[in-house]
């Protein structure tokens, strides 16, 4: 099975850089099981909308949103998995 995780931030957030590096470190680990999408809702809100996001960071895996805020990368993994 191949995740799909959107990653969607904001370039004022100072949590974004280490959700998005979270996210990175598991596609290393994950390589090909992983599509990875980063979307900056100043460029891009539709979706954020869409999905009812109200705060950034946020991750969506496979079209569910599982977590707002960076996540570690123990838990990410633990969803992924």
């Amino acid at each position: 099975m191949v995740y799909r995780v959107e990653v969607f931030t904001s370039p004022t957030c100072p949590y974004c850089p280490m959700a998005e590096d979270v996210v990175m470190q598991a596609k290393e680990q994950l390589q090909d099981k992983m599509d990875v999408e980063v979307i900056n809702i100043m460029e891009n809100n539709k979706r954020a909308v869409d999905y009812g996001i109200m705060a950034v960071p946020a991750v969506v895996i496979n079209g569910v949103v599982e977590f707002v805020g960076a996540p570690t990368l123990e838990d990410l993994l633990l969803k992924l998995k």
